[in-house]
C-alpha cells in the first residue's frame, strides 16, 4: 500500500501580551470585526475579548467577596463587644 500524503499542519502564532492588549485597544477604537479584518485575526480576537472580560468579571466577584468579608468582620467585632458589656452588666449586677 502507498502511504498518503499528509497536508502540512499550519503552525500556531503566538502573540506577545502586548500585542494582544493593542490588537483589543483597537477593538474597542473601530469595532471587533473591522479590527480583526485589519489584523488579519478572525475568530482570535474574539477569544482574546471573551478572556478579558472574564478576568475581570472574576476579579469582580472576588473584590465583592473580600468587601463582605469586611463587613460581615465589622459586623461580628461589634456584636462580640456589645455580647462583652452585657456580660460585665450581669456580673456587676448580681454582686450587688
Amino acid at each position: 500500500m502507498a502511504r498518503q500524503a499528509t497536508p502540512m499542519k499550519k503552525q500556531r502564532t503566538h502573540y506577545s501580551d502586548a500585542y494582544r492588549e493593542e490588537a483589543l485597544s483597537l477593538a474597542d477604537r473601530v469595532g471587533v470585526t473591522a479590527a480583526a479584518r485589519e489584523l488579519g485575526l478572525q475568530s482570535q480576537l474574539y477569544q482574546w475579548r471573551a478572556k478579558v472580560q472574564q478576568k475581570k468579571s472574576s476579579f469582580e466577584r472576588e473584590q465583592s467577596l473580600a468587601d463582605e468579608n469586611a463587613r460581615m468582620n465589622r459586623q461580628l467585632a461589634e456584636i462580640s463587644e456589645e455580647m462583652s458589656i452585657i456580660k460585665k452588666r450581669r456580673c456587676t449586677s448580681r454582686k450587688t
